[in-house]
C-alpha cells in the first residue's frame, strides 16, 4: 500500500479564515490607517487650503469601517482562543488553514491508501489536520482490514516519518518503508550527523567517524520517550573536535524503540 495526502481547498475563503497571525497581521495594519486618516484629519484642521465637507466626511467614514472591523475582530478573537487548533473559519468551520507546496490553502487534508498492484484506492480520509506526521499508523490499519491482507507492507513519504507511529505500525504486523527527513541541526552547522554515528546492539554502544566508543551514559524520559544518552571520553583530545561538537563531548540520545 501507498500512503499519502492530499490538500483539498474548502468553500471557505481565506480572508474569513483566522489564525493567531493573520489576526496580529491585521490588527497592526488597521492600527496604522486609522493613524494615518487622524494625521490627515488633522492636517486638514491647521492647513490653509480650502477643504471640502466630502473629504472630511470621507476620511470619517473610513474610520468609522476601520473602528467596527476592530470590534468584529475582537469578536471573533475570543472565539478563535477557544477553538481547539486556535484558528476559525466562519463560512466552513470545519477548515482548517495549512500549507501545501509553499503556499496556504483553508481546506482538508485527504488520506489515501493505495493498492500498489491494482492502483485501487482501498481506504480513505478527510482530515482538517494538516501535517501527516500522526496519519501513518490510522491509515495503514484501514487499509490491511479494507483489503483482508495480512502481511501489509506500507510506503509513506518523509513526512509521515514519526518513531511513535512506525512503533506503532511495527506493534500491529505492519512493515512500513520510508525516509527519515533529514533536519540534523549539526549537519547545518557543518558538522557531524547523527547518521556518522553507527549503533552496535551487541555492545549497546555507537561508533563515531574516529572509530572512538561511544557508551551509555544514562536514561531519562523526554516528551513521554526514554532516551538512552552514549558519549565518548576521547572527545576533548579529537583533532576534528570542531568538527563533531561545541560541547565538552558529544552526545548521541537513543530512542528504546529504536
Amino acid at each position: 500500500m501507498a500512503i499519502d495526502g492530499s490538500k483539498f481547498k474548502a468553500v471557505n475563503n481565506r480572508d474569513r479564515n483566522f489564525t493567531l497571525a493573520k489576526m496580529k497581521r491585521r490588527a497592526e495594519e488597521i492600527d496604522k490607517s486609522i493613524e494615518r486618516y487622524l494625521r490627515q484629519l488633522d492636517a486638514m484642521d491647521q492647513g490653509s487650503a480650502v477643504v471640502t465637507e466630502a473629504q472630511t466626511t470621507r476620511l470619517k467614514e473610513k474610520i468609522a469601517s476601520l473602528t467596527e472591523e476592530v470590534q468584529q475582530l475582537q469578536s471573533i478573537e475570543i472565539q478563535r482562543t477557544e477553538a481547539p487548533e486556535q484558528q476559525v473559519s466562519l463560512t466552513d468551520p470545519d477548515a482548517r488553514s495549512m500549507t501545501t507546496r509553499g503556499t496556504g490553502v483553508v481546506g482538508y487534508n485527504v488520506q489515501t491508501a493505495v493498492d500498489s498492484r491494482h492502483h485501487l484506492i482501498i481506504a480513505h480520509e478527510v482530515t482538517n489536520v494538516g501535517s501527516d506526521r500522526r496519519q501513518l499508523s490510522r491509515m495503514a490499519k484501514q487499509a490491511r482490514n479494507a483489503s483482508g491482507v495480512s502481511d501489509l507492507h506500507v510506503v509513506a513519504d518523509r513526512g509521515y516519518f514519526t518513531g511513535e507511529e512506525i512503533l506503532a505500525c511495527h506493534e500491529a504486523g505492519i512493515t512500513t518503508y520510508l525516509p527519515k527527513p533529514k533536519t540534523s541541526p549539526s549537519q547545518a552547522k557543518g558538522m557531524f550527523p547523527r547518521e556518522a554515528f553507527r549503533y552496535v546492539p551487541e555492545r549497546n554502544e555507537y561508533r563515531c567517524p574516529a572509530r572512538e566508543r561511544l557508551v551509555w551514559g544514562f536514561k531519562n524520559v523526554e516528551k513521554g520517550q526514554t532516551l538512552h544518552c552514549y558519549w565518548s571520553s576521547a572527545c576533548p583530545s579529537f583533532l576534528m573536535k570542531s568538527q563533531c561538537t561545541t560541547g565538552i563531548n558529544r552526545r548521541i540520545k537513543r530512542w528504546e524503540h529504536v
